[in-house]
């Protein structure tokens, strides 16, 4: 796995100028658009063949709270204003036909913080769900929540299971927030629930593979991360998806969650795009 580190200057940039798009990457539009008709990639990124666009993008948003202390307001502004980038964001991946997206939203250490920040945070995203309801249905968006649910406010609970169940038959893309998440808990209970199901004798331990573990995590039944970005500047993964996240490629740049917007996204894609993923192999066909 690679990391690239950018500063603000590499997302202003324009692409360079691209060719008309060739019958293969009309072709894999139409594909996405039978999926998700608002798919416009060649439009969006015209220099990036369709195929090469991340199914799943996971970014870690890191930065709210510096991106206000360093204007002078409460963090809680920061993070209302990364509340609003994310609806641009993810609306932004849904138009280049990403499958699946994954925000970082809140982490199992994050109770650390100052219990009127972390009231903040649960009513900035219970209002979040229920606003973005009728936009996720217009979209055709699924949306799924990942983490432990002990210690998450009740009110926050309800506003999940409800938009859950309301957008659970939508197909076109998934939107998935890790809320009191942390990796190291996932697997954990991901091997309780094994161990329950060996100890009850439905499952015997030489049955245990990567699948099965797969299957009993959180995000059981998503495509693993192509992509994994991180704002703020900070090389580390933040016990965040370590299990999907084996072959993921790194992008890391130094821009704030609340200043991160298309053109930042559109580099991470257009960088992704032009490496080579072995798989641990020694070499693959090179970037279409």
């Amino acid at each position: 796995m690679t990391i690239a580190a950018s500063g603000i200057s590499s997302s202003t940039n324009p692409g360079p100028a691209a060719p008309p798009a060739d019958a293969s990457a009309l072709a894999t539009q139409r594909e996405m658009q039978a999926r998700n008709s608002k798919a416009r990639p060649l439009e969006l990124l015209p220099d990036v063949h369709p195929r090469r666009i991340p199914r799943h993008v996971a970014i870690i948003m890191d930065g709210n709270g510096r991106w206000a202390t360093r204007r002078g307001f409460p963090r809680i502004i920061g993070h209302r204003h990364g509340a609003e980038v994310a609806k641009d964001i993810i609306e932004q991946c849904t138009d280049l036909g990403v499958e699946v997206v994954t925000l970082y939203s809140f982490s199992l250490e994050n109770w650390k913080r100052p219990a009127d920040e972390i009231d903040a945070i649960m009513e900035i995203y219970g209002q979040y769900i229920v606003s973005q309801r009728p936009k996720m249905m217009a979209d055709g968006l699924r949306f799924r929540q990942i983490g432990r649910r002990d210690g998450l406010p009740a009110p926050v609970l309800k506003m999940v299971d409800e938009t859950e169940a309301l957008t659970r038959a939508n197909s076109a893309a998934t939107l998935c927030l890790a809320v009191n998440y942390g990796s190291r808990a996932e697997i954990t209970d991901a091997v309780r629930a094994l161990a329950r199901r060996v100890e009850r004798g439905e499952l015997k331990p030489e049955q245990i593979d990567e699948a099965a573990i797969g299957r009993e995590l959180y995000t059981g039944g998503l495509p693993d991360p192509d992509l994994l970005i991180r704002t703020g500047g900070e090389m580390r993964v933040s016990n965040y998806l370590l299990w999907q996240i084996s072959y993921a490629e790194l992008y890391v740049t130094d821009v704030l969650w609340p200043d991160f917007g298309a053109a930042n996204l559109h580099a991470a894609i257009r960088d992704y795009a032009k490496r080579s993923r072995r798989f641990g192999g020694l070499d693959e066909a090179e970037p279409v």
